[in-house]
């Protein structure tokens, strides 16, 4: 049976290994967005990964998210992920960045005081973080046709900078309640227009941003990150058993680099029929406890299900921040590094980022 320390190749790179770092939001770039030193001292550390896919990092102004969050959208944004790509390559790891617009998780405190945008003026069910602490969320401004025509194009101008920054390719951020999910998703999506309405129409953004993102950087250099029924930042969807089939249908087939379905349940007939419907490669994030600590095993027993389920690589988020050697340290079960105060993951500086130890520091 295929495990997680297999070989695989994905689009055109040979991954030692089918475990994936799944991109987590840290907040340790500089207020502008740009990457710092110690984000390439952090990823290098879990280039043992058969692939990291690095955080969000948003492709225009107006799709940040929080502070200190990164983005892709200036040179200064693609010299920073330059050194940190260069750190994760002369250590031996490979690296996806993934392209996150808020949509209508965001604030103009967030982003230069520009007013957030989204299918339609449906705000947030709760506070955002600013740089003045907490705030009401505000209502979003329906997004124009030329709304959708210039982030479409963002995107796509993003990818090409990503891969001037050493990136192997681009993962789509299609899930969590963000921009491309508040359009498949019922509850954030009213329009009436092409974009809106029947699946068919909810899906035609998210469609039109992958397809040019692969025809900017080739679509073996992308993937695409869905998230079927999540409820995060107060998603709500009445009808995603005929809303994902339809997404996976129209890019099933057009050479993308993979999918990543995040939360799967190998028992889920929903995540069967997914993967049914999807020709290429298949990165499944198993369902594990949250709020609530981590199963010893860091989620391998539920990961190795879902590859006996049919996916191809699994992805673990928390696994990864506590432990830089994970790869190591599930191959020989050793215990796992502990996952600290929750608080540390996005307060920047090095307590809770680079400061784990690996299995050698503590023998």
């Amino acid at each position: 049976m295929t495990t997680v320390f297999d070989p695989v190749r994905l689009g055109g790179l040979e991954l030692p290994n089918r475990l994936v770092m799944a991109p987590m939001t840290r907040n340790r770039a500089d207020d502008d967005g740009v990457p710092t030193p110690i984000m390439a001292t952090y990823y290098a550390q879990r280039a043992s990964a058969g692939l990291i896919v690095a955080e969000a990092s948003t492709p225009n102004a107006v799709g940040q998210t929080y502070p200190n969050i990164t983005a892709l959208h200036n040179d200064a944004h693609v010299a920073g992920w330059r050194r940190v790509t260069e750190a994760v390559g002369a250590a031996g790891g490979r690296m996806f960045v993934q392209l996150q617009h808020g949509g209508r998780i965001g604030h103009p405190d967030n982003s230069g005081g520009l007013h957030p945008l989204a299918p339609s003026p449906v705000p947030l069910p709760d506070t955002i973080f600013t740089p003045r602490g907490h705030q009401p969320a505000v209502v979003p401004a329906e997004m124009s046709a030329d709304d959708i025509r210039t982030t479409v194009a963002d995107f796509a101008a993003a990818a090409r900078r990503a891969v001037d920054a050493g990136f192997a390719g681009v993962e789509v951020h299609g899930g969590n309640g963000y921009l491309l999910h508040q359009f498949l998703a019922s509850g954030t999506n009213h329009r009436t227009d092409g974009y809106g309405g029947s699946p068919a129409g909810r899906i035609r953004f998210v469609v039109e941003v992958v397809r040019a993102v692969a025809e900017a950087v080739g679509p073996e250099r992308v993937g695409l990150r869905i998230a079927p029924g999540v409820t995060a930042n107060g998603m709500h969807e009445d009808d995603a058993e005929t809303v994902y089939p339809a997404l996976v249908g129209a890019l099933s087939g057009s050479g993308l680099a993979y999918l990543h379905v995040v939360f799967a349940d190998p028992d889920q007939p929903l995540f069967q029929h997914i993967r049914k419907l999807w020709e290429g490669t298949l990165i499944a994030n198993p369902m594990l406890p949250w709020p609530g600590p981590l199963p010893a095993d860091g989620g391998l027993r539920e990961g190795e299900r879902l590859l006996a389920a049919g996916a191809d690589l699994v992805s673990l988020g928390r696994a990864f921040l506590a432990n830089p050697d994970l790869v190591e340290r599930l191959r020989l079960g050793a215990p796992l590094n502990p996952l600290r105060d929750k608080g540390l993951m996005y307060v920047g500086g090095e307590e809770g980022y680079t400061d784990y130890p690996a299995l050698t520091e503590t023998s």
